[in-house]
């Protein structure tokens, strides 16, 4: 493995390291038995290495080969970041990744059951064909969405198919498949991308580091009962952003618990699929949105910078690096980047009547000054208390999609209830009013019986 070139990141993972190793360790005509010993201990903490990654990412079936496959197509390289872009074509850059292709290509193909009987292991066997839990669990999500699982796992058997072909041996330097493995690869990264933006929806700063929000619930817009109005102007702007068009930043301000935030988690959703990304970043760390867009501005995504909950005291400052971002600071916002932000408050930075009152020489100035954030936003999209028709309206579609067999009446009924103990009429009051139902369905079932 220290003849990579391209893909050199790998040598740098523990277990894909030690895997290799491993393999060509086996490859050697003779070893002693103390040898074997050594070797079957490694071998199994890889076994167990393998089996938790597999769990945690939700794969089965060859584990060695998803696991392989996930590593080349996150790996964030010359070759992968020029794919992301457009398609390799011919090139010394080609050249070069189809040469470490070739090379990955025969550990891709490891017998892991000859190894078994190599190493006296049978434990490797599993690797070959590792199987599930069809039980569902609450402890964890997988890593990766269903989708993208699909297009690994598509992508394992297009390589698996592509080397079979008549003539396939007729690739690089004589290794079966090169040229059409890469010809595949270059289609994932073009059509999916690469590394953390390719294959997830959501993100948040850690330390000045982007890293991926793993189990993102998944609700759509279509998720979202009533609204219509909020979700079109939404819909309308995120459109023309990841459809090349001019696009605005946008703040989404109401009451609490109306959507705001679902909302955007939503169309990370919708339009995962045209080169969305959603990053989420805190009150702490809106002096480090330069240096994030920095990161976002040459990649081939849209980025939408989510400022949650978004306001400010009138002694704090902190929105003047947003007001100098958004726009006015010397380097404007790429054409790839908008802020969207929640609020319940259409005003960011708290005023009040002394504002306007004559101690202040410049009170215009003063209140300008204050506005001028809430200004910066070119749509502002409200999200209202739902009147009671429209809180029936959610309560039933929710109470639909749980299979909450209560008779209409009666669910009306205890959700007027819970609306009058729990905060008023909302979105968020009517979710946590099913879920509670769904949590004591048979009690209230047998009530209304």
């Amino acid at each position: 493995m220290d003849d990579l070139v391209i893909y050199n990141n790998l040598k740098a993972d523990t277990t894909a390291s030690a895997i290799f190793e491993l393999i060509e360790s086996c490859a050697q005509s003779e070893f002693g038995e103390d040898k074997r010993s050594r070797m079957r201990s490694r071998a199994l903490r890889m076994v167990g290495d393998l089996a938790a990654h597999a769990c945690i990412c939700g794969f089965s079936g060859n584990i060695w080969q998803s696991f392989l496959i996930e590593k080349i197509v996150t790996d964030e390289n010359t070759f992968s970041l020029s794919c992301e872009k457009r398609r390799g074509g011919p090139g010394s850059l080609r050249d070069l990744a189809l040469r470490d292709i070739a090379i990955l290509k025969d550990y891709f193909f490891v017998d892991f059951d000859m190894l078994s009987k190599i190493l006296k292991c049978p434990e490797l066997k599993v690797v070959s064909d590792f199987k599930l839990s069809d039980t569902p669990t609450r402890f964890f999500g997988y890593k990766y969405s269903a989708r993208i699982r699909a297009r690994m796992d598509d992508l394992r058997s297009e390589i698996i198919r592509v080397s079979m072909l008549p003539g396939a041996s007729m690739g690089n330097a004589g290794n079966p498949a090169a040229d059409k493995i890469l010809s595949l690869l270059e289609d994932f990264y073009a059509r999916t991308g690469t590394g953390l933006f390719g294959l997830h929806r959501a993100f948040r700063l850690d330390d000045g580091y982007i890293v991926a929000i793993e189990n993102l619930s998944a609700p759509t817009l279509n998720d979202l009962v009533g609204l219509e109005m909020a979700k079109k102007q939404l819909t309308d702007n995120t459109e023309a952003f990841v459809s090349g068009r001019p696009a605005n930043n946008c703040l989404l301000y109401g009451d609490a618990g109306t959507g705001k935030s679902t909302a955007v988690r939503a169309i990370a959703n919708d339009y995962f699929d045209r080169g969305l990304r959603v990053i989420e970043l805190y009150r702490h760390q809106y002096d480090s949105i330069s240096s994030v867009i920095e990161q976002l501005r040459r990649r081939n995504y849209y980025f939408i910078l989510l400022l949650d909950d978004l306001s400010f005291e009138e002694d704090e400052t902190d929105y003047k690096y947003l007001k100098a971002v958004i726009e006015g600071g010397v380097s404007e916002l790429p054409a790839n980047v908008l802020i969207y932000a929640t609020s319940n408050r259409r005003h960011l930075i708290r005023e009040n009547y002394s504002d306007k009152e004559d101690e202040d020489m410049h009170t215009g100035d003063t209140v300008q000054e204050k506005l001028s954030l809430s200004m910066r936003f070119g749509v502002t999209i409200y999200f209202g208390r739902p009147d009671q028709e429209e809180y029936r309206e959610i309560v039933k579609a929710l109470a639909e999609r749980s299979d909450i067999g209560i008779p209409d009446q009666d669910l009306y009924a205890e959700a007027r209830k819970w609306e009058l103990y729990h905060g008023g009429r909302s979105g968020r009051t009517a979710e946590q009013f099913v879920d509670h139902l769904a949590g004591n369905l048979e009690e209230k079932i047998n009530k209304y019986k």
